[in-house]
């Protein structure tokens, strides 16, 4: 679909809780959730930025695939849709469910730790995920100032990594997940993310009536959902549904806005990675 369609969505968005921001042809999807809450947010596209992924795509991580100057010349231009002086706050992402909290200005970095999810509430920093497929999922209380960025990707999912991150939110800041919101972001979708059996052994062993977010497609394999999964792992900690918002674009359907892995990585030998943030002023 062409990029000058997406303003025909623009109903679409509304209706699911999100809206476009955009600045200098460097769009972002925004939570208006989050942002009427007052915690900036927003979740990447890969349009109009200076990486070969291919040509003049906004790819905000991967310094194994791009050089460093393209990435942090992306940045800059991404962080143009956010008040000036916001940092970014990032981790080495490793499929796991460790969370990490920000907890000071030495924290605020490209940090070589591992971990899968961020937590803060420092005023000036965008806590940022990566993903190309996986779920990004941001969390926000208005109450605590606190909030998180997660990524989930069927092995965060599995392992609960949102859940931990809600309960990290609780004991580090006294979070209430009553007040919290969450937007959880394009992703591959349950229309085409088809898994193996090693993936549905993993979901049978950790969520008792996991079958419900398969779609059986050939024996040993289904298509899984795994933004209902984090969203009922949200509303299994005490968020509630009303405050839980889902972008409506799959990244597999939608290589005109974001990069996906699975349909990019066979065909270029690489892709870009999306950045999803959130944070306040």
């Amino acid at each position: 679909m062409p990029v000058e369609m997406i303003i025909d969505e623009d109903g679409i968005l509304a209706d699911s809780g999100f809206f476009w921001r955009e600045a200098n042809g460097v769009k972002a999807l925004v939570s208006r959730q989050l942002y009427d809450a007052g915690f900036e947010n927003g979740f990447s596209t890969r349009m109009r930025g200076v990486s070969d992924f291919p040509a003049n795509s906004l790819n905000l991580a991967g310094f194994s695939e791009d050089a460093r100057e393209n990435i942090y010349e992306n940045r800059r231009r991404f962080l143009t849709l956010f008040p000036a002086g916001m940092r970014i706050a990032a981790v080495y992402q490793c499929h796991g469910s460790m969370v990490k909290t920000i907890a000071s200005e030495a924290d605020i970095t490209d940090s070589d730790e591992r971990a899968d999810g961020m937590i803060s509430d420092i005023a000036g920093v965008l806590l940022g995920v990566k993903t190309a497929d996986c779920v990004p999922v941001l969390i926000g209380d208005p109450t605590s100032e606190a909030f998180a960025a997660v990524h989930a990707g069927w092995r965060g999912t599995v392992a609960s990594i949102v859940v931990k991150a809600v309960e990290n939110m609780q004991e580090t800041f006294g979070s209430d997940p009553s007040q919290m919101i969450a937007a959880i972001g394009p992703a591959a979708s349950v229309r085409q993310y088809e898994i193996g059996e090693d993936v549905l052994n993993a979901f049978a062993e950790n969520f008792e009536g996991s079958e419900k977010y398969f779609v059986p497609t050939r024996p040993g394999h289904a298509r899984v959902d795994l933004h209902a999964a984090n969203r009922d792992q949200l509303m299994s900690c005490g968020l509630d549904a009303a405050n839980i918002s889902i972008a409506p674009f799959c990244t597999m359907e939608r290589t005109d806005l974001f990069f996906s892995y699975r349909r990019e990585k066979k065909e270029f030998g690489k892709t870009g990675r999306l950045l999803s943030v959130i944070g306040k002023v």
